[in-house]
């Protein structure tokens, strides 16, 4: 490769725009910390960064170099690696406060547009143990509802959860795109108040990593909830966010020893009698948003 002299007398191989330094900072800190101002201040969400090839000419260094950088951004949640297609710019992660409060208004106050994508809806029998969360007879049916959730586009959240029919009738008569919450409220003047929430992390179901556009296996955020309106539960639901677009956060008070306790909680099977994956042992409950 042919060289070129640059401004300070130092010789540099044609193509080469930027030079990392010898010095103390290893060069693949360097390219870290620039394609971290790269991708943080001047891309867009989504847009994809120069392939490993480009940037190993631009800065004037090894493939292996450019790929420890990258790969150390994309074990951040900076960058995401797309087999086939390259390097992309995420998503900045959605931060959830945990308080009672629908998936669309969330977004909205976000200043996000949120769509729902209804998959399933049915009248059936729940099985015993959403049966006993909502306070139903064993053979007293319940409303089912299988929801895709996005963000601007994006998919967010898969919802599968069971609804008290005695409490709200025709609810599957109604637009069930848009805020349930704001639904409830409207239509039957029932206010969800507050709720017992557990959270955990697994990795996707074939199912639900398609429905959210990631791997089987990828990690998600489940959140299995029960709200309840004037002391009588409506609502048991479990949702699957995307761990990549997904954070919590929680406030934490010191409590005396022996204060706290754990509450058994199984997660809601849907009509088919499938069962979800069991609830791992010491996950604490929470209220929470989804």
């Amino acid at each position: 490769m042919a060289a070129r002299r640059t401004a300070d007398g130092s010789s540099r191989p044609e193509g080469v725009t930027d030079v990392l330094r010898d010095g103390p900072t290893p060069k693949h800190a360097q390219l870290r910390e620039i394609l971290r101002e790269l991708a943080s201040e001047e891309l867009l969400p989504g847009s994809p960064v120069p392939s490993e090839r480009d940037l190993a000419v631009r800065y004037g260094v090894s493939r292996l170099t450019v790929r420890e950088a990258v790969g150390q951004l994309v074990a951040e949640g900076l960058l995401v690696r797309v087999r086939g297609k390259g390097t992309f710019t995420t998503r900045p992660r959605v931060d959830s406060q945990l308080h009672l409060a629908s998936f669309t208004e969330d977004m909205r106050r976000r200043g996000m547009r949120p769509e729902t994508v209804l998959l399933d809806a049915t009248e059936a029998i729940p099985p015993p143990t959403t049966a006993e969360a909502l306070g139903l007879r064993p053979d007293q049916p319940a409303y089912w509802l299988y929801r895709l959730r996005k963000a601007d586009g994006a998919p967010m959240a898969v919802e599968r959860g069971w609804y008290h029919a005695g409490l709200l009738p025709g609810l599957l008569d109604r637009d069930l795109s848009d805020s349930l919450y704001t639904l409830l409220a409207r239509d039957y003047e029932v206010q969800l108040e507050n709720g017992t929430q557990t959270v955990l992390a697994e990795g996707a179901d074939a199912e639900t990593a398609r429905l959210l556009g990631v791997r089987a296996g990828s990690p998600v955020l489940v959140f299995r909830r029960i709200s309840t309106a004037q002391g009588r539960p409506i609502e048991d639901m479990t949702s699957w966010y995307r761990g990549d677009l997904y954070q919590v956060t929680m406030q934490l008070d010191r409590t005396p020893s022996g204060a706290g306790h754990h509450r058994p909680s199984r997660r809601p099977t849907g009509p088919t009698g499938r069962e979800h994956p069991a609830r791992r042992p010491g996950v604490h409950d929470t209220g929470g948003n989804r």
